[in-house]
C-alpha cells in the first residue's frame, strides 16, 4: 500500500521545510506509516518528496531494501559512522551522521512530530539544522484518511474481533447461576478467563492484543478499568476487545455489555437509552458533519433523559463521561476525534461510536461499533447483534 502524501508535500512547501523527519521503531504508527517498514529498534525515516531510511546497524539493511518503501535505504557506516566515534565518541556521533546525511540531500529544515526525541533534536540544530514540532500531526492526520486497502485491514481484523466476541459471549452464556456468582465447568467465572477465550480466538485468527477490558460491578464504571476477579450474575458485563491483525498492523474496536441473570430496571434503562444515543450518533455521521456535532447527538438523547454528561457538567463522575468516540487504524486510538473540538469528518475516516453511562452504584453499559465515513452517511463494518441478556 503506497500512502497518498499530497498533504504532506503542501504542508512542507507552505511552511517552508526542506524535510520531515521521523526517528522512532515501528511501533510508533506514523514511523510504520511512512517507511512501510517494520523494525523493533528505532531508525531514521526522512521524507523530502522521497522516502529514506537511515539504520544504525546493518542488521535490517537488506530487509529494508526489500520491504520498505524507501527510495534510499543506508547506514551509518555509509556517512563514516566509525570516524565520528574515534573524534567525537558513541553518545555523539550518531547526530554527526544524521547531519550528513540530511546534507547529502540539501536539507536543512525539518519538521519533526511533537513527541521527536529531545537529544536528536538538540544534536541537530548544534549542527546547523532547523527543527521544527509539527503541533499539527500532519502524518497522523494524513493516515487518518483511509485507502480501499486499509479499509479491508480494519474489516479483517474486525471479523476477528467478532469471533472473539461470540467466543465470549458464548461463554458468558453457558454459566450456571449460584448464589449470584457465574459458573463454568464447575469454577467460579472470571474475567481473566475470558480474557483468555478472547486471546485465543484472536490468535488462531492471526490477530493479538495487548489488553482487552472485561469489566463486571463497580469496575465497569471506570471506561477503561480492566477488571478483574469473579463475574456477577445480574450485573451489566462490558467486554471491549481491540485487536491488531498481526501482518497488517491494522485495529478493529467493538464493545458488547452482557447480562447472565436478570438485570434490574435501571440497567435496562441504561440501556435502552445507550441504544438510542448510539443511533442518534450514527445517523450524524456523514462527511462534512464535525465530530463534536456527532458527540452532541449521543449527549442529546442522554440529557433528554435527565442523566448526566460531561457537556451539562464538565465535573459530572457519573453518567455519559467519555467522548463519543475515536480515530481507529495503525493506532487504537488516533485521528479524528468525536468528541466537543472536534473537526469534520472526511470519507474514509474510521471511527468509533461508543456511548455509555457509569455509576459505581449501579456498573457500567457501554455499546461501541466501528464505521467507515462515507459522503453521505457511513458503512458499519460491525455485525455484531446488540443483545443485553444473554
Amino acid at each position: 500500500m503506497d500512502p497518498n502524501l499530497s498533504v504532506l508535500d503542501r504542508f512542507l512547501a507552505e511552511e517552508g521545510h526542506d524535510g520531515y523527519l521521523i526517528d522512532a521503531d515501528s511501533e510508533d504508527a506514523d514511523q510504520y506509516y511512512l517507511s512501510g517498514f517494520d523494525a523493533p529498534d528505532p531508525f531514521v525515516t526522512l521524507y523530502d518528496g522521497e522516502v529514506r531510511l537511515l539504520f544504525g546497524r546493518s542488521l535490517e539493511y537488506g530487509r529494508a531494501t526489500r520491504e520498505s518503501r524507501g527510495e534510499t535505504v543506508e547506514r551509518y557506516v555509509d556517512y563514516d559512522y566509525g570516524a565520528y566515534v574515534d573524534e567525537y565518541g558513541k553518545a555523539e556521533a550518531p547526530f554527526y551522521v544524521l547531519a550528513a546525511f540530511l546534507d547529502a540531500y540539501d536539507v536543512s529544515s525539518v519538521a519533526v512530530p511533537p513527541r521527536f526525541p529531545l537529544a536528536t533534536a538538540d544534536g541537530l540544530r548544534e549542527r546547523g539544522v532547523e527543527v521544527t514540532p509539527d503541533h499539527d500531526e500532519t502524518v497522523t492526520t494524513v493516515r487518518a484518511t483511509k485507502t480501499e486497502t486499509e479499509l479491508d485491514y480494519v474489516r479483517t481484523a474486525q471479523r476477528a474481533n467478532e469471533a472473539a466476541m461470540a467466543a465470549a459471549e458464548e461463554l458468558i452464556a453457558g454459566t450456571e447461576i449460584r448464589d449470584g456468582q457465574l459458573y463454568h465447568d464447575g469454577e467460579v467465572l472470571t474475567s481473566e478467563a475470558v480474557k483468555g477465550t478472547i486471546e485465543m480466538t484472536l490468535l488462531e485468527r492471526g490477530c493479538a492484543l495487548d489488553e482487552t477490558i472485561v469489566a463486571c460491578g463497580a469496575d465497569a464504571a471506570d471506561p477503561h478499568e480492566r477488571g478483574s476477579g469473579p463475574l456477577s450474575a445480574h450485573e451489566p458485563i462490558i467486554v471491549d476487545i481491540f485487536p491488531r491483525d498481526k501482518s497488517t498492523k491494522y485495529h478493529a474496536d467493538m464493545t458488547r455489555t452482557f447480562v447472565r441473570g436478570t438485570p434490574d430496571d435501571q440497567v435496562r434503562a441504561w440501556y435502552e437509552r445507550t441504544r438510542e444515543a448510539k443511533a442518534a450518533a450514527l445517523d450524524t455521521v456523514q462527511a462534512g458533519v464535525t465530530g463534536e456535532a456527532v458527540h452532541d447527538a449521543a449527549c442529546d438523547v442522554y440529557e433528554a433523559a435527565g442523566l448526566p454528561t460531561l457537556r451539562s457538567d464538565e465535573a459530572a463522575e457519573t453518567g455519559f463521561i467519555h467522548s463519543t468516540g475515536h480515530g481507529v487504524g495503525l493506532d487504537v486510538h488516533e485521528l479524528p476525534g468525536v468528541r466537543p473540538g472536534s473537526g469534520e469528518l472526511e470519507p474514509g475516516h474510521v471511527i468509533t461510536i461508543e456511548p455509555g453511562l457509569y455509576d459505581p452504584a449501579v456498573g457500567g453499559v457501554r455499546i461501541e461499533d466501528i464505521v467507515v465515513v462515507t459522503a453521505d452517511g457511513y458503512e458499519n463494518l460491525t455485525e455484531y447483534p446488540v443483545e443485553l441478556v444473554v
